[in-house]
């Protein structure tokens, strides 16, 4: 079990930062912070917190920094349909709809699917059904031969913009299960090494969809200040079509 010194230091070395860059961003002299990553000084709760929030440490890991320290847990994790988060999630609910008549789904940090608008249903027609049993991870669903990847044109692609992307999730916050996954249907394979990602403003994926491709582009939405653990861990991946061709296609799918 890791001291909470011990843990500090990693974070700070996963954010490339000295002990000096960190206690300028503190407010706090490099010496504190030596003190305190070597265990010869104990910080306060307010302390490690402060030194969290300049290292951008994941609500979920703040809580094990202070549970490292003796200190009971600072953030709850809260069921997505409970009363706290009622506002919070109507909200979301709200984006899911007004997204309409394009693509949205709610991920929580494993890529898990949360919550979709209706958009998504018509995609999902054809998919294997072990693959929309509870939890539907949208990686696997994406990435996988009876899931949606038959119907991805540029799917060489896809997995090159999604192993990018998880390797910067992974490193920012560390998740056995997420890389895991990584490692199941991401590492690098002979498949993708001729097929570099072309220039382009953004990359699109072109989907086919009953004989028609479709090209869309995505964002991704989360909470700005969360202070429960739930919130800090969704994500709202919201879809865009990149031509005409697609806006009104996607609009005719669901009669918006």
């Amino acid at each position: 079990m890791y001291t909470v010194g011990e843990l500090l230091r990693q974070w700070r070395h996963r954010r490339r930062l000295s002990q000096l860059d960190l206690a300028i961003a503190a407010d706090v002299s490099a010496r504190h912070v030596s003190l305190v990553e070597t265990g010869k000084s104990n910080p306060s709760a307010d302390m490690i917190l402060r030194l969290a929030e300049q290292l951008d440490v994941p609500l979920r890991e703040r809580n094990r920094l202070l549970l490292a320290a003796g200190f009971a847990p600072r953030y709850a994790e809260r069921p997505l349909d409970g009363d706290t988060l009622s506002a919070a999630w109507g909200a979301v609910e709200r984006v899911l709809r007004a997204h309409e008549p394009y693509p949205a789904l709610v991920i929580d940090r494993r890529w898990n699917i949360v919550m979709t608008n209706r958009t998504v249903d018509p995609f999902l027609a054809d998919v294997a059904p072990d693959l929309l049993r509870p939890p539907v991870n949208m990686l696997r669903l994406g990435l996988d031969p009876r899931g949606l990847a038959p119907r991805i044109v540029n799917l060489a692609e896809m997995r090159v913009v999604l192993r990018t992307r998880i390797a910067r999730q992974l490193a920012a916050a560390p998740d056995p299960e997420l890389a895991a996954l990584y490692e199941e249907l991401l590492a690098p394979g002979s498949e993708d090494a001729s097929h570099p990602i072309e220039s382009e403003v953004v990359i699109p994926m072109i989907f086919n969809f009953g004989g028609r491709e479709l090209r869309l582009f995505s964002t991704t939405t989360t909470f700005g200040t969360p202070m429960d653990i739930t919130l800090d861990e969704v994500a709202i991946e919201s879809y865009y079509p990149e031509d005409a061709e697609s806006a009104a296609y996607l609009t005719n799918l669901v009669g918006a």
